[in-house]
């Protein structure tokens, strides 16, 4: 009452030469405000300058008064109020195994491609090819699953394309020849472009205080997939082949179909589409996986019927965020698929360059048809490990500094990392400064994948990390015709396309309008909220009605 009474003064106030008076009466169940007000020009009292406006509002029993049961809270309130716990650490596990999955897809390319310009006698270009069209088919689809995820839900989404790669994973191990690699390889990607929703699951789930070093330590599972790829490369290829490599490699994908069942629908999803009682047993759930209790009272929802619009990230409010996240992610995926494929194409050389005989010439590399070694493959375990300090770093910056100035300093750490590779120097060095390189740029897609989530509402979250994820893969889809092809022409040149992608990189982390650290998610587009009382007990509901007695 008190509410609206501070409300209904403010109105008046607006009213110039109004002269008003509030009085409040109070029965057993109403509260009555009644508003007179006094209109000038009247010498003489009179009704026709007097406005009496009442308004009563009905609470319901006094025993609920008292009881507080008319208390409101919100999914972010019952998250934060839930905390982090065992639920959580389930989740951490069953997503992380698709980003196992994701790495390890990812990693193959860079093993195989070698083998197979070898035993299909491929030039540069096809064998850029084959991983190209891995990224065509992610960046098609990367949308496409974010609009999904909006619409009908992250676990709907998520379990679909999943299900999806696993399926044409296994059927690419079955390609006789270069045609049929292509085609299965670009349906894989095509179910890949929808693994970034498995953090949009992930951070609808997490408290303020959690999320940043939480989706940090889900890349520990990228890494440990790209890691295995190479431990598992080691022992198959040499043996069974490139062929019992793919099928291999969708362990992780068959370790999800078996255990997604479990996996919840956000709760943010279903408030935001209205079933707030699916969205309140969901929580439930939580808090007693947890050992802790949902808040009492009326669950606030905040409903919107469009979703995963992409008109929706060019409103005023974020078109510049979007297109800077676009960039960053973007830069991040044509860096770090380029530092992959740039160490097993340096490795294969032999050394890192064979300087001509005219001293006045760059180097050129020597990308002759050689297969990859033993010790190929423990230097390429060496920059794979590479992701681990990274990620650690990562976690010591990301909520001491904010999440905009720790994708800076790793995008101007990368360049700097970059720059002794124009001397070519010896396979070892080349290793170390390798490692640094992939480190960094490990640290920054990481934050990328914290805040990308932390800046859009729950109504365009998935189609803004959809559309980050379709920008990064056009410059995965690039980066193999620079690695693979371009280095063949010009190291100089090579490394200086990385350089700069990286320093304007360094420019958008910094100018982004919005520092995520500490904030909330934000749940809708809309601004209007709409009360949805979940758990209301007989007598508890809010009536008001008024009465105007002005002419």
């Amino acid at each position: 009452m008190s509410a609206l009474k501070r409300s209904l003064q403010m109105a008046y106030k607006r009213k110039k030469d109004s002269n008003i008076s509030l009085v409040t009466s109070q029965t057993d169940d109403k509260s009555i405000l009644t508003v007179h007000e006094e209109q000038p020009g009247k010498d003489e009292p009179s009704d026709e300058g007097v406005c009496n406006i009442q308004v009563q509002v009905d609470f319901g029993d006094s025993k609920d008064r008292s009881s507080g049961i008319s208390e409101t809270f919100t999914v972010e309130e019952a998250v934060e109020a839930i905390g982090f716990g065992r639920f959580q650490w389930k989740l951490s596990m069953l997503t992380g195994v698709a980003w196992m999955a994701d790495a390890m897809e990812m990693m193959l390319l860079s093993i195989v491609t070698p083998q197979l310009r070898c035993e299909w006698r491929l030039s540069s270009w096809k064998v850029a090819f084959i991983t190209a069209i891995v990224f065509i088919g992610m960046m098609v689809s990367s949308s496409l699953w974010g609009n999904i995820s909006d619409k009908y839900g992250r676990k709907l989404c998520l379990i679909l394309c999943m299900l999806w790669t696993l399926h044409y994973g296994l059927l690419s191990a079955f390609a006789p020849v270069y045609s049929w690699i292509l085609v299965l390889r670009c349906l894989v990607g095509f179910g890949l472009g929808g693994a970034p929703q498995s953090v949009t699951l992930y951070t609808e789930f997490l408290p303020i205080k959690s999320r940043g070093i939480s989706i940090i330590l889900l890349g520990v599972f990228w890494a440990l997939g790209a890691v295995f790829e190479v431990l598992l490369a080691m022992v198959v290829m040499p043996t069974l082949g490139w062929k019992w490599l793919l099928a291999f490699s969708t362990f992780p994908l068959v370790v999800f179909a078996a255990s997604c069942c479990w996996l919840p629908e956000s709760a943010r999803f279903d408030v935001l589409r209205g079933r707030e009682d699916k969205a309140l047993d969901t929580l439930k759930y939580i808090a007693a996986a947890n050992g802790s209790s949902v808040p009492t009272g009326r669950l606030i929802a905040n409903t919107q019927t469009e979703r995963g619009r992409i008109r929706d990230l060019f409103i005023p409010e974020y078109r510049k965020t979007t297109l800077l996240v676009w960039l960053i992610w973007f830069c991040n995926a044509f860096s770090y698929y380029g530092i992959v494929l740039l160490t097993t194409e340096l490795f294969q050389s032999g050394s890192a360059c064979s300087a001509t005989d005219n001293s006045n010439m760059e180097p050129q590399c020597n990308l002759e048809c050689n297969y990859l070694t033993i010790h190929d493959y423990v230097d390429l375990l060496w920059t794979t490990l590479a992701e681990f300090p990274g990620i650690l770093v990562t976690l010591w910056m990301i909520d001491r500094i904010g999440r905009k100035k720790s994708m800076a300093i790793c995008f101007l750490l990368f360049s700097v990392s970059i720059l002794p590779l124009y001397a070519c120097t010896h396979r070892a060095v080349l290793t170390v400064f390798i490692f640094i390189a992939r480190a960094c740029i490990t640290g920054g897609w990481q934050v990328a994948y914290v805040y990308t989530p932390e800046v859009f509402p729950t109504a365009t979250r998935a189609i803004g990390i959809g559309t980050g994820s379709g920008m990064a893969r056009v410059g995965a889809l690039i980066t193999p015709f620079i690695a693979q092809v371009l280095l063949k022409s010009s190291v100089y040149l090579t490394l200086s396309v990385y350089l700069i992608c990286c320093l304007l990189g360094t420019v958008a982390s910094l100018v982004l309008p919005m520092e995520t650290t500490g904030r909330s998610l934000q749940e809708s587009t809309q601004s209007t909220m709409e009360p949805k009382n979940m758990e209301r007990p007989h007598g508890s509901e809010t009536a008001e009605s008024s009465s105007n007695t002005c002419p």
